[in-house]
């Protein structure tokens, strides 16, 4: 199969373009590089530096190279930064997205991967988190991906003919087994590499926000979903698509890791001392957030692989202490 990866040079990006070389299809990047990094994307690929918002260019490349479905990464991610600017995030995240949208239509590609985010459920009642479960975004971040997944809907209605699957997912971590490929944000936000960048030596401290949690040791539980099995998610995904799906799927590993779990972790596998800071909580985190993932399971066969933190963490901090200065393009 013929498949666009949009910010195929970023973390997940990066992972599911080689995925897909290995699996014998051919692949073309897209990204603009902002977030990105060349150095990241596989060379068994074509590359184009193109954004988003260019249309007449994607259809361009969508026409080339015979695309049959696209993968669509690209997007702004941290929640902070779209509480701040706000128009930047539906700029990039939604209207980039319709962008391709109307690059996809005039070239005649009819199937569509969309990283879409848990961020879209904002604060659950409840645990583990269904894919029916009310959607109310508490940041532009999750209301920027909620709005690609509205449109994709109406889209879907319209033409009979197009596809599409919305993976939702939570945090993913870890790093390519063999180290090559990892996870080099710039701020870096994410719990594991903030500590295992403090086991480096560059960090300072990490700062836990909230310890009264109503959760066994009073830190927040996440659900960590390992980015290679994210990806093999995604190329089932698109490997299941049949004209006129509309499909979404929570992805994750089925439970959670508390804060206080992940520092341990991270303590076991580095075997080193990281500084660590106890601070109020943060507005709008949830005690505890993990993934339902039975329906992927059941639709697609698919299940993480990657289960246990230490071996999570593990991915990564063979990633980091080899790179620790992430891609130094």
């Amino acid at each position: 199969m013929n498949v666009l990866v949009c910010g195929g040079a970023g973390y997940i990006g990066s992972h599911a373009v080689r995925q897909l070389l290995d699996a014998g299809h051919r692949v073309a990047v897209v990204d603009n590089l902002c977030r990105g990094h060349a150095a990241a994307v596989d060379r068994r690929a074509a590359f184009f530096k193109l954004d988003l918002a260019d249309t007449a260019e994607l259809t361009d490349v969508l026409v080339r190279h015979h695309v049959d479905c696209v993968m669509q990464f690209a997007a702004l991610t941290y929640v902070g930064e779209s509480v701040a600017d706000p128009l930047a995030y539906y700029y990039n995240n939604t209207a980039g997205t319709i962008s391709l949208l109307r690059a996809m239509r005039t070239a005649g590609v009819q199937r569509l991967v969309f990283s879409s985010t848990c961020a879209t459920y904002g604060e659950p009642e409840s645990t583990p988190l269904v894919e029916t479960m009310r959607q109310q975004p508490v940041s532009p971040y999750g209301w920027s991906k909620w709005c690609v997944e509205r449109v994709l809907r109406d889209y879907a209605a319209a033409d009979p003919q197009f596809a599409f699957v919305a993976p939702r997912y939570f945090n993913v971590a870890g790093a390519a087994v063999d180290g090559s490929l990892g996870e080099d944000h710039r701020p870096e936000t994410h719990l594991i590499p903030v500590l295992l960048r403090a086991a480096l030596g560059r960090e300072n401290k990490v700062t836990v926000f909230g310890t009264d949690y109503p959760t066994p040791d009073g830190t927040c539980i996440r659900d960590y979903i390992h980015v290679e099995d994210l990806c093999e998610a995604h190329i089932a995904a698109m490997n299941a698509l049949q004209p006129g799906d509309t499909r979404f799927y929570n992805l994750g590993i089925g439970h959670g890791y508390s804060v206080k779990q992940v520092i341990e972790s991270v303590l076991r596998v580095t075997d080193r001392k990281i500084p660590i800071e106890y601070g109020p909580r943060r507005a709008g985190d949830p005690a505890m957030l993990f993934a339902n993932a039975d329906k992927a399971r059941r639709e697609l066969g698919w299940s993480a692989r990657h289960t246990e933190i230490d071996d999570i963490v593990g991915t990564a901090w063979r990633w980091f202490k080899n790179h620790p200065d992430g891609y130094s393009e």
